[in-house]
């Protein structure tokens, strides 16, 4: 009689949690502290840093702050010396590759033959895309930590991906309206609590440096979105300048701006010099804080900028009012109309009111939601074909001078909804005889606009 083989002793539990700003590490620790991740062996912060020139940008792991965050993980991870000399955002392995970077980091990290569990942003592009990758078999969470969580995917993500999300973790920015994101996998969604979102916060602002601004202020938020190739930088400055004008108009006499921390300092000397010819005080604060550490410290009398996440919290977490400017320019510059971009402007715009008016923005939590499924399905109509009814429903019936800045004509031409022809030209586009001459047309512009190649020279020699 045999005996029975020992049991083989349990594989460690490892999560491994990716970050790339501190905003996002701080919703990692809020869900972290709700409990919302089942207990694990470790918990490792992975942080890359993504910006342009990651050599002179300190990553999060180095901002005021972090340190309070840290205690939440077993260690803390740096993926850009991971896959060093590539840029973080621009790599991801070849399919062929994925096993050997898995053992790679296996071994650098000390993983061994732990079950792996990821928590990641972003999945659709690098680094969480990347991460997704090398770690195969891993199961996924995901979380999102701001206002783009709301909309479509921005491209169609790899069913081999996107069927391992077993949920989606975001904050709960906008109450009774539910994100896009991930929906065409049938993901679940989770919100993060906010009462332990902002305790987190809280702890941030403690651990903070001093602010050598006013209390009381009007704060300006600058965005740098120049470097996104929005606007350009002289557009930027501009806009900048608008969001002075505007909060002076207001009344507001002590005025704090926070610029992008990437932000060339030329654009508040500009701010300055118009606060001297209107009269008021300007303080650029370029401490590198998040703006709920401002809200908290400074206690703002108004929060204006253009269609920054931080706009939203500061109505919905810290009860500030809040305004935007720009989002009427934004919204005719985004570029193509499926840029991931578009679902934070529009909600930025229909929910808060114009910092140049009186009038609030007037979306509803009914309305928002027919108006996300309608720019929602308009950006992403393959990846979201069960939004057509609602958005033909939404177009048929809330298309006014208003709501018509967030669609484009051409757009709505192109995928034959209500509001792209006059009435009595409705029929048009589903034509088939027109949509096949218009086929042919398209085609022919394209060939008349390749440049004609030059017959190459052939030297004879003697």
């Amino acid at each position: 009689m045999t005996s029975p083989s020992p049991a083989l002793p349990a594989r460690r539990r490892t999560q491994i949690f990716l970050a790339s700003t501190l905003y996002g590490a701080a919703t990692l620790a809020a869900a972290l502290d709700a409990g919302c991740f089942p207990p694990a062996d470790r918990r490792l912060l992975l942080v890359a840093n993504t910006a342009a020139v990651p050599e002179t940008t300190p990553a999060l792991d180095a901002a005021p702050g972090f340190e309070r965050l840290r205690t939440r993980f077993d260690g803390v991870l740096s993926w850009n010396d991971a896959v060093r000399p590539f840029h973080p955002s621009g790599w991801s392995p070849r399919p062929d590759d994925a096993p050997l970077w898995e053992r790679h980091l296996r071994l650098l990290w000390g993983l061994g033959d732990d079950d792996v569990s990821l928590a990641v942003e972003s999945l659709q592009v690098s680094p969480a895309g990347a991460v997704a990758q090398c770690f195969a078999d891993a199961p996924l969470d995901v979380y999102a930590d701001g206002l783009m969580s709301y909309g479509p995917t921005r491209n169609k993500l790899d069913p081999l991906i996107g069927t391992r999300v077993g949920r989606l973790l975001h904050l709960d920015l906008v109450p009774g309206l539910r994100p896009l994101l991930l929906t065409e996998f049938g993901v679940p969604q989770e919100i993060v609590p906010t009462e332990v979102f902002t305790k987190v916060l809280a702890e941030l602002a403690e651990a903070a440096p001093e602010l050598n601004a006013p209390e009381g202020a009007a704060l300006l938020l600058g965005q740098y979105l120049s470097a996104l190739d929005i606007l350009t930088p002289e557009e930027e400055e501009r806009l900048h300048v608008r969001m002075l004008r505007g909060a002076a108009a207001r009344g507001h006499r002590e005025l704090v701006f926070k610029p992008h921390p990437a932000a060339p300092a030329r654009w508040s000397r500009m701010l300055e010099e118009e606060a001297d010819r209107l009269g008021v005080t300007l303080t650029v604060l370029d401490t590198p804080v998040l703006a709920e550490v401002t809200y908290q410290r400074l206690r703002p009398a108004l929060v204006a900028g253009c269609f920054s996440t931080a706009l939203v919290t500061a109505r919905t977490f810290y009860g500030l009012q809040a305004a935007h400017t720009g989002t009427d320019l934004l919204l005719e510059r985004l570029s193509p109309y499926q840029n991931s971009n578009r679902v934070p402007v529009t909600l930025v715009d229909a929910l808060l009111p114009d910092l140049a008016g009186s009038a609030p923005g007037n979306g509803t939590h009914a309305d928002l939601n027919g108006l996300l499924a309608a720019v929602g399905f308009a950006m992403q109509p393959r990846i979201h074909p069960d939004l057509r009814a609602a958005a033909e429903r939404y177009l048929s019936n809330h298309l006014t001078p208003r709501t018509r800045r967030y669609f484009k004509r051409r757009r709505l031409t192109a995928l034959a909804l209500p509001g792209a022809l006059p009435a009595q030209l409705s029929f048009l586009p589903r034509n088939p005889t027109v949509r096949r001459v218009a086929r042919r047309a398209r085609a022919l512009q394209r060939r008349l606009a390749k440049p004609k190649t030059k017959a190459a020279k052939t030297t004879v020699t003697t």
